[in-house]
């Protein structure tokens, strides 16, 4: 009786300890879609520090399963802005588009940065860009 006594212990034990590191880490932590409220600075070629080719996006309102606002420049509105946060981590999809055709943009949000890719079908090319918050 006493090796079950200690077993569920330990068991009770590792559990809560799992619980709070968990609920401690902001990492685990489920992710809320207010924090994309604002305007965002998409470094469109992140790989290249010395190339200044930058986007923009301005989310005006989400939801917890969508979003609104413009993407790449001003007057280009989001289209089926979408949210998941089922894993604890913010993702995000979107459909923007200009005179040259669709773009299909998606991203996910950690530790205050934006990490995203672009697909524009039409003109044959996939971006990956990542995105500063712009502090006023």
């Amino acid at each position: 009786m006493k090796v079950v006594n200690t077993i569920i212990l330990l068991m009770l034990f590792t559990s809560y300890a799992a619980f709070q590191a968990l609920s401690q880490n902001p990492s685990h932590a489920q992710a809320d879609p207010e924090v994309l409220i604002g305007t965002w600075k998409l470094d469109m070629t992140p790989q290249n520090s010395s190339d200044e080719n930058w986007a923009m996006m301005r989310v005006k309102k989400v939801s917890d399963k969508g979003f609104q606002g413009t993407f790449y420049r001003e007057g280009v509105k989001i289209r089926e802005g979408k949210l998941n946060t089922q894993t604890g981590t913010l993702y995000g999809a979107l459909i923007s588009g200009d005179n040259s055709g669709e773009y299909n943009s998606t991203f996910y949000y950690k530790e205050g940065k934006l990490y995203g890719s672009t697909h524009a079908v039409d003109r044959e090319f996939l971006s990956v860009w990542t995105a500063t918050k712009e502090s006023y």
